[in-house]
């Protein structure tokens, strides 16, 4: 029985990651933050809910797909 391997990227990361890195990551999301808010709301929106809906959806699913995978260039 094959056994399942599943490390996320994030450990490896870590063991090289500085202030420097940090402060790039962090200026990233929140250009990424700005543009997604419309989005967002849009997505809302469209769906037929209200937009506060689509915002918590996006901030939900962000949340997830940041713990779960990714890579160092994603």
């Amino acid at each position: 029985m094959k056994t399942f391997d599943f490390k996320p990227q994030l450990f490896s990361t870590l063991k090289s990651y500085n202030k420097k890195t940090f402060m790039s990551d962090l200026m990233a999301g929140v250009i990424v933050g700005i543009v997604a808010l419309p989005l967002a709301i849009a997505f809302g929106i469209a769906s037929g809910v209200t937009p506060e809906k689509g915002i918590i959806t996006a901030i939900v699913a962000g949340f997830i797909i940041s713990l779960l995978g990714g890579s160092k260039v994603q």
